[in-house]
């Protein structure tokens, strides 16, 4: 039996990882699922949600958890945890051991974060070998990697060929608005090959509902920004117009289920992600090389998990920028470079059958990166803990 703390959701990507940890951990071994409350919208599938439903704890426990006091389990936990804080999401709840699941930009950590980690957690497992990194550099010793997975079921390199939009270079970028995604440099590029070419689209799939994270952009020093309205359609087209792209030629995208994205990855023909830092894997890279295309992606924090040079056409050439917050430095990121992205572009461009083999080596590298694989590192995890647990009690025996 292992508890699990999680987000839930459908449409971006703590809610969708949550969502399949609980239904694969549920496949190896029994759960009690925590998490806020939740509609079958808030799921996006009725079959989905009646699932998850069945996963919750009892009425009953979740009126001694939800009183506030800290509560103490006999059973593993397994919680998200909040940011690079290193507080735990949701109630306070003690187990017999427990691991923390983290994702985080912001690599330049106070002490007082580090002891967070050291305090709440036995082990903090992180979404990348980045993050990993950043807290060991720190002095977060008992931490480890766990990668996120995709859904084979939908993600998949079957029929990836278009069906729409043949006679069209339809480049998809995604991920939420704001400068750590990169789409400003995504607008540059598709603004030179607009210009350059007549058959070049722009499909993007952006929506942020954070406005202060979409105002980042405004940072930017690629592209004019400069939003009044709170309309999110609007505002992007207006963005769009400004910096001189053709919106007869872009298509932009409301939110979605994440299960509905698959039939959109496989009718383009490029996936470009300049992002500046990923924390995680970057779940919509993952979901795009699964379904067999073939991606321009920036070589740096999480996405060196993916991608390699077999699989993807990496931007390697890049800059340390360092990120700051209210007058202090919180972070330094990898900023992609504009002229390496475009050289790629255009050579995806005038290369489709050559790019098209970076998508089917993709395909077959992302089928071993399944949430089942997922579910099973962590369980692994916590066996190891047991395992060490019984080695102790039988030399204290001894």
């Amino acid at each position: 039996m292992i508890y699990l703390i999680l987000p839930r959701g459908n449409n971006f990507g703590w809610g969708v990882c949550g969502k399949y940890l609980v239904k694969e951990i549920s496949n190896i071994t029994d759960t009690k699922y925590i998490t806020e409350n939740f509609s079958v919208e808030d799921i996006g599938d009725e079959y989905e949600y009646h699932f998850l439903k069945s996963k919750l704890i009892s009425e009953t426990e979740a009126g001694k958890i939800n009183s506030g006091e800290n509560i103490q389990v006999e059973e593993p936990v397994l919680q998200a945890i909040v940011n690079h804080s290193l507080m735990p999401w949701g109630p306070k709840i003690e187990g017999s051991f427990k691991a923390g699941y983290t994702f985080f930009e912001e690599n330049i950590l106070k002490r007082e974060y580090i002891q967070n980690g050291k305090d709440n957690f036995d082990i903090v497992v992180t979404g990348s070998k980045w993050c990993e990194e950043v807290l060991r550099s720190h002095g977060l010793d008992n931490v480890t990697t766990v990668i996120q997975g995709v859904d084979q079921q939908i993600f998949n390199s079957h029929h990836s060929e278009k069906e729409i939009f043949k006679d069209r270079f339809v480049i998809f970028s995604g991920g939420k608005f704001e400068i750590r995604k990169g789409q400003d440099i995504v607008i540059k590029a598709c603004k030179i090959l607009q210009d350059r070419h007549k058959d070049v689209m722009l499909v993007n799939s952006w929506y942020n509902m954070w406005g202060d994270s979409m105002n980042t952009m405004a940072a930017s020093q690629y592209i004019k920004y400069e939003v009044k309205s709170k309309d999110y359609k609007t505002a992007i087209s207006t963005v769009l117009h400004d910096n001189g792209l053709d919106l007869n030629r872009v298509i932009t995208m409301l939110p979605r289920p994440n299960a509905l994205m698959a039939k959109i990855y496989k009718n383009t023909d490029i996936g470009l992600f300049p992002n500046r830092c990923e924390g995680g894997t970057n779940l919509v890279l993952m979901e795009y090389m699964a379904c067999g295309k073939p991606v321009i992606a920036s070589y740096s924090s999480g996405h060196r998990d993916v991608i390699n040079k077999d699989n993807s056409i990496m931007v390697e050439n890049m800059k340390k920028i360092d990120i700051n917050k209210n007058g202090n430095r919180i972070a330094t990121w990898d900023d992609p470079d504009l002229d390496e992205t475009v050289n790629h572009l255009e050579w995806a461009y005038q290369n489709r059958e050559k790019s098209n083999s970076y998508g089917l080596r993709a395909g077959n590298d992302l089928k071993e990166l399944t949430w089942k694989r997922s579910a099973e590192k962590f369980i692994e995890i916590i066996n190891s803990h047991k395992s060490d647990n019984q080695s102790k009690n039988q030399y204290c025996s001894a």
